[in-house]
């Protein structure tokens, strides 16, 4: 294995995995595996991409840092010469943490520093400038990321707020670097290292940029950022001759189907609202689950009673039907009752027979992944961007996890059409 990625939720390994097996047009990508969890045994000997998918961007920092450095553990024991620490484009954490100190404590085993950190992905809106994280043409705490129900982001200027999670100062390489190429890139990181800023900031606007920081960072044993910053790595192994790269197909899953979303974002209830024009659609109360009045079994026999019709059930409210909901049971408390509701409901529809599964939500992604026991995912095409095709040979089925503010409007019915594969004649 050449390159391990420790991700900090299962929406965000499939985004960087996408990445990786795609890789540039004129490259090419990597042999790409997504683990769920770290694995038991060694990976097999094709993979040349691992990517760790771990739940660890809402637990308590000191539980991020320690699954991490376990991630890390293994990947090193693979063999890895480059890792990467991938996290939301959003840059989705709070004043503790834990992008901050998961960072810190990678470069500190691997006796590093001067390391990037980047969550651009230009794709979907997502910019750097001068320190600043833009969606779209908005600042970060004015793009909804503001009222995320468990990382709100109320500070654009993401150098200001991970100096609030790490112990040394937070170094900045600006747009006006970035554009001079790889070796000034290189240069200001290393100026950075040795005035003791472990993470620095990188500018970036386009897909050029990422590249630009791909090429910089080609010897670089640790980098941080959304999938974006992956772009141009496959490139590095694949022109140095030790890659083989990316020939993965995919045929293909057709049968009983099921979407299921625990999203909050504006782009999911979107996705929601224009679903349920044409489809059968289950609203869930939080309230009704916290009472216990709605269980899995109403989930699956909705389900299951809708068979072919590309049904979805949906906790997705407002940001000011989540707050009031907190309120009254607590964040943690309704994040782990719905968590629990989508992992029973989506066992037992696998257990049923389902062979196609779309999950919205990074949270509920997570916690139906760990659920199922997938084991080692293949990555296949792109659905849209960010969002891949996984397949999991150990339960034969096929998989779309996407993050909450990924997809298109009809993300739901396409994301089915595509997990049935292209048509044959």
């Amino acid at each position: 294995m050449l390159l391990g990625v420790i991700a900090d939720d299962f929406t965000g390994a499939g985004d960087i995995a996408n990445t990786l097996a795609k890789g540039r047009p004129s490259e090419g990508g990597l042999a790409v595996v997504q683990y769920m969890g770290i694995p038991a045994g060694p990976a097999k000997p094709s993979v040349e991409a691992g990517v760790i998918s771990l739940k660890s961007r809402s637990v308590p920092a000191a539980d991020a840092v320690a699954q991490s450095l376990a991630a890390l553990a293994w990947l090193k024991d693979q063999g890895c010469r480059q890792i990467i620490f991938k996290y939301c484009s959003t840059f989705d954490s709070t004043r503790e943490g834990n992008i901050g100190p998961v960072g810190e404590a990678l470069a500190a085993a691997l006796g590093v520093r001067g390391v990037i950190v980047c969550p651009a992905f230009p794709t979907v809106g997502r910019t750097v400038h001068q320190g600043h994280l833009f969606v779209h043409d908005r600042l970060l705490n004015e793009s909804g990321m503001e009222n995320h129900p468990l990382t709100p982001m109320p500070d654009a200027n993401i150098r200001r707020w991970l100096s609030l999670q790490v112990k040394g100062p937070v170094g900045l390489v600006s747009a006006a670097t970035v554009r001079l190429g790889p070796d000034a890139v290189r240069t200001a990181l290393d100026a950075s290292g040795k005035m003791g800023e472990t993470l620095v900031i990188v500018d970036a606007a386009t897909d050029d940029d990422l590249v630009v920081l791909g090429r910089a960072a080609a010897d670089a044993p640790l980098l941080t950022g959304g999938s974006g910053i992956a772009l141009g790595l496959p490139g590095n192994f694949i022109t140095a001759g030790l890659a083989k790269g990316n020939e993965a197909s995919y045929e293909g899953c057709d049968g009983p189907e099921a979407i299921l979303a625990g999203s909050c974002s504006g782009a999911t209830r979107g996705q929601v609202e224009l679903h349920a024009r044409a489809h059968p659609v289950l609203p869930i109360s939080v309230d009704s689950v916290m009472a216990g009045a709605t269980v899995p079994g109403d989930l699956v026999a909705f389900i299951q009673g809708h068979a072919g019709r590309k049904p979805l059930a949906y906790s997705s409210g407002t940001p000011q039907d989540v707050q009031a909901a907190q309120s009254r049971y607590g964040r943690d408390a309704v994040a782990h009752r719905l968590d629990t509701l989508f992992a029973d409901t989506a066992r037992r529809l696998v257990d049923g027979g389902v062979k196609r599964l779309v999950i919205a939500g990074g949270e509920t992604s997570g916690a139906v992944a760990q659920a199922l026991d997938l084991g080692a995912l293949r990555i296949g095409p792109e659905i849209d961007p960010g969002v891949p095709i996984l397949v999991s040979e150990r339960r034969g089925i096929s998989l779309a996890l996407k993050s909450g503010n990924f997809g298109r409007a009809s993300f739901f019915a396409a994301a089915l059409d595509a997990l049935k594969g292209p048509p044959h004649d």
